[in-house]
C-alpha cells in the first residue's frame, strides 16, 4: 500500500485514476487543481504523486518544483498531453521520476507507479544499511535447536507468520527473540521488503524518537539534513521493536498510533506520513507489572500482546545445548580460518552442565573464545571459558592484573588478555594489524579488547 496524490483537472480521467488505484489496494486522493494539491501536501507527506503538466492557475512544473522543495521524498509521475516529450523533460530535470503520455492505458500506468515505489523502497532499503549493523534476517531452518520446547515455538512462528497481526514475543535476554522475529517475517507476505530492528533499550528517550520517525533538517542542533526514520524504512515490511518495555511512556503513544492509525510526524515536522508496517515487539520484562506500576501504557499493552510467543530460557531446554555449540564452533572455524574442531566429550558435559543465564548469546561467545584459542582440531575441557557476569572485570593494558582480578579470571582469559597485549605491542597499536597477526577479524579484536578494558594513550588522544 502506497499513500499517492492525483493532480487531475479532468475529473473523469481523475475518477478512473482514483478507482484504479483503490484497486490495488492503495490509499488515493483526488484533487483537480495544484493550488489544492498544496494544501494537501502541507499536511501529508505522499509516497507519490501523479499530476497532469497543462493545470489551471499553478502549472504541472511549478507544482513540481514546490512538492520537491518541501518533499524530496515523494516520487512524481508526470501526465502530459501536449508538447509532449520537451515538456516532459523539462518536469524530469525539475525531479520528475517519469512521464507518461496521453492518452494512456490504466495497465500501463499501474506499471509505472509500480516500478517508481520499487524505486522508493530500494532508496528506503539503502538508507537503512547505511545505519545498520549486524542485522541479519534468519528463517525457520537456519534456528538451531531439537527441543520439544523450541520446536512449539517455531511452529507457532509460522503460524501466525501469515496472519500479518501484530506479535508480542517475551523471553530473557539472549534467548533469540531476535531470530524468531526475523523467522515470522521471512516467511510472511512482507518477506520482499524491509525487515527493519530497533533496540529500544540502547538509546535515550530523545535519540530513540528519530531514530525511530526520523526528523526534518533543522529540528535539534545537530540535524543538518533531513533524516528518514526507521518506521518510514519498514514501509510495507516488517519493524521489530526489541525490548519495547524500555520504551519511554510519551514515545508508546506515537508507537500506538503507527499501529492504531498508521501515521506519524517525524520529529521537528508537520506533515503527517501514512505507513504500512507489520509492528513485532519483544521484552525481557513482565509488561502488565509495568503498566500496574504506570509505566508501560495499557491501550499500548493490549495492542501489542494480540499474539504472544514465549521462548523459554536453555535451561529449560537443555537439549538445544549440544547443537548450538557444534553451530557456533562451525561458524567460528570458518570466520578464523581455522580448520573443523569438534567438541571434547568432558567440555560437551561442562557446558551442558552450566545453567547459561545468558543464554545463546553466551553459548556463542563462549564457544567464540574456546574456537579461537584451542590448539588442533579438538575443543578441551581447558579451552571452555564461563566467566559468569559478577567475575568479569575490565583491566587497563598498562596495569598488571592484581591478585583478586587472577582469582576472578580463568587462566584461560588471562592467556587470551596476554597474546591480544603481545599482538598489540609487536604492531605499535594498530588494532587490524594486531588482528591480522592472530588469524583474526577486526571485529573480534575489537570485542576483545572492550571485553579486557584494554586501553592505550594513543586511542584515548585519537577520540
Amino acid at each position: 500500500m502506497a499513500h499517492i496524490l492525483i493532480v487531475e483537472d479532468d475529473i473523469n480521467l481523475g475518477q478512473v485514476i482514483f478507482q484504479e488505484l483503490k484497486r490495488h489496494n492503495h490509499e488515493v486522493e483526488l484533487v483537480e487543481n495544484a493550488e489544492a494539491a498544496l494544501v494537501r501536501v502541507n499536511k501529508y507527506i505522499y509516497d507519490l504523486m501523479i499530476t497532469d503538466l497543462k493545470l489551471p492557475g499553478i502549472d504541472g512544473i511549478e507544482l513540481l518544483k514546490k512538492v520537491k522543495a518541501t518533499n524530496q521524498g515523494t516520487i512524481v509521475l508526470v501526465m502530459t498531453g501536449y508538447a509532449s516529450v520537451d515538456t516532459a523533460v523539462v518536469a524530469m530535470k525539475h525531479g520528475a521520476q517519469d512521464f507518461i503520455q496521453k492518452p494512456f492505458g490504466l495497465s500501463e500506468l499501474v506499471q509505472k507507479i509500480d516500478d517508481a515505489l520499487s524505486i522508493k523502497r530500494m532508496r528506503n532499503e539503502i538508507d537503512y544499511l547505511r545505519h545498520a549493523q549486524e542485522d541479519i534476517i534468519y528463517r525457520t531452518s537456519d534456528i538451531v535447536g531439537v527441543s520439544s520446547a523450541l520446536k512449539k515455538v517455531l511452529k507457532m512462528a509460522e503460524k501466525v507468520a501469515k496472519a500479518d497481526s501484530t506479535l508480542l514475543i517475551t523471553g530473557e535476554t539472549g534467548v533469540g527473540k531476535g531470530l524468531i522475529a526475523g523467522a515470522i517475517h521471512h516467511n510472511s507476505s512482507r518477506a520482499s521488503n524491509n525487515f527493519v530492528q530497533v533496540n529500544c533499550a540502547a538509546l535515550p528517550h530523545n535519540i530513540l524518537e528519530s531514530e525511530l520517525f526520523g526528523h526534518e533538517k533543522g529540528a535539534f542542533t545537530g540535524a543538518v539534513r533531513t533524516r528518514v526514520g526507521r518506521v518510514e524504512q519498514a514501509n510495507m515490511g516488517t519493524i521489530f521493536l526489541d525490548e519495547i518495555g524500555d520504551m519511554d511512556i510519551g514515545l508508546q503513544a506515537k508507537i500506538l498510533r503507527v499501529l492504531e492509525d498508521r501515521e506519524f510526524e517525524r520529529v521537528g515536522g508537520e506533515k503527517t506520513i501514512k505507513v504500512d508496517v507489520r509492528v513485532i515487539a519483544a521484552t525481557n520484562q513482565d509488561l502488565f507489572s509495568l503498566v500496574k506500576q504506570g509505566r508501560f501504557r495499557e491501550d499500548l499493552y493490549y495492542r501489542i500482546n494480540v499474539v504472544n510467543i514465549h521462548i523459554p530460557p536453555i535451561r529449560q531446554r537443555k537439549e538445544d545445548i549440544e547443537p548450538l555449540a557444534n553451530y557456533f564452533a562451525r561458524k567460528y572455524c570458518r570466520e578464523f580460518n581455522k580448520p573443523r574442531m569438534e567438541i571434547a566429550p568432558d567440555a560437551l558435559r561442562a557446558l551442558i552442565e552450566y545453567d547459561w543465564p545468558g543464554n545463546v548469546r553466551e553459548i556463542r561467545n563462549c564457544i567464540e573464545r574456546a574456537v579461537l584459542l584451542a590448539e588442533g582440531d579438538l575443543i578441551r575441557l581447558q579451552d571452555i571459558s564461563i566467566l559468569r557476569p559478577n567475575n568479569a572485570v575490565a583491566i587497563s593494558a598498562n596495569e598488571t592484573p592484581s591478585a583478586q582480578n587472577q582469582k576472578n579470571l580463568s587462566t584461560l582469559a588471562l592467556t587470551e588478555r596476554e597474546m591480544i597485549l603481545d599482538a598489540l605491542r609487536k604492531n605499535d597499536w594498530v588494532q587490524k594489524d594486531a588482528a591480522a597477526m592472530l588469524g583474526i577479524s577486526k571485529r573480534v579484536i575489537h570485542y576483545k579488547i572492550k571485553k579486557y578494558g584494554i586501553t592505550h594513550p594513543r586511542w584515548i588522544k585519537n577520540r
